[in-house]
C-alpha cells in the first residue's frame, strides 16, 4: 500500500506520479508502485522519491552515524520534534526520550517514521543502557564546571543528552555524565532554545566526524 498518510501530504513539495506507463516505471523492489502511480508528497530527499518506507529506513541504517541523541521529557517539552528532525537531518542513530513517552511529534515533519526513536522511563534505565552500550554520555548544558563543546574532542561513538527547556539537564544526568559541555554564547540571554543547542551539538559532532563531501553531495 501506499505509504502516503495525513502528514506527509504536502502539495508545495514532492512529485506528481511518473511520467508514462506502467511499462516505463523503474524498476526495483524499494519503488513503491502506488507512490509511482500517484505521485510522492513526502518529506523526503530526491534520492528516496518513489521509495516505500521500508527501503528509505533501511537505506538510512547503512548509513546512520554511531553518535545518539537523548532529550529529558518530564514536562511534554514542545522542542523533541525539532530534536528528531535533526537528529533524521545528521543520521544519528537512535534518539532517546528520557520520562513522558508522549511527545509532541508536529515539529518532527514527520521524520520520526524515518528516524529509530527509543524510549526509557528513567534516567538510570538510560544510563544502564548507555552503559551496556559503551556508550558514553555527554550532557550539553550550561553549567558552571562545564567544558567548551567548540574545544572538547567529542568522542565518534557516544550518546549527547539534552535538558527540558528551561530547567536544563537533571540533577541525575549531571551526575551520571561522563562529561558536561557548554556551547559558547555572547549575548543576554542566559540560555539557547533546547532544539537550537541540539542542533549545534550535532553539527559539531559532525564536523569533527562526519564525511563532509558526503553531506554535501
Amino acid at each position: 500500500m501506499s505509504e502516503l498518510i495525513e502528514g506527509d501530504l504536502a502539495p508545495e513539495h514532492g512529485v506528481g506520479p511518473w511520467p508514462g506507463s506502467e511499462s516505463a516505471w523503474p524498476v526495483g523492489e524499494h519503488f513503491d508502485p502506488d507512490l509511482l502511480r500517484e505521485g510522492d508528497r513526502r518529506n523526503v530527499v530526491d534520492r528516496y522519491r518513489y521509495w516505500r518506507h521500508e527501503a528509505i529506513v533501511a537505506d538510512l541504517d547503512a548509513l546512520r552515524h554511531p553518535f545518539h541523541i537523548a532529550i529529558e521529557n518530564w514536562q511534554h517539552d514542545f522542542n523533541i520534534g525539532s530534536v528528531v528532525r535533526t537528529a533524521n537531518a545528521f543520521a544519528a542513530r537512535e534518539v532517546h526520550i528520557v520520562g513522558n513517552r508522549r511527545w509532541n511529534r508536529r515539529g518532527a515533519m514527520v521524520t520520526d517514521r524515518y528516524q529509530h526513536v527509543r524510549h526509557h522511563p528513567t534516567v538510570e534505565e538510560f544510563v544502564n543502557w548507555a552503559h551496556g552500550a559503551g556508550l558514553p554520555v555527554i550532557g550539553i548544558d550550561n553549567l558552571p564546571g562545564s567544558v567548551p563543546l567548540e574545544t572538547y574532542a567529542l568522542p565518534r561513538e557516544c550518546v549527547l543528552v539534552f535538558g527540558q527547556e528551561s530547567v536544563g539537564l537533571t540533577d541525575a544526568v549531571r551526575e551520571a555524565a561522563d562529561a558536561t559541555l557548554a556551547i559558547a554564547q555572547y549575548g543576554s540571554t542566559r540560555s539557547i532554545n533546547a532544539g537550537a543547542a541540539a542542533a549545534i551539538a550535532m553539527h559539531a559532532w559532525v564536523s569533527r566526524h562526519g564525511d563532509i563531501a558526503a553531506g554535501h553531495a
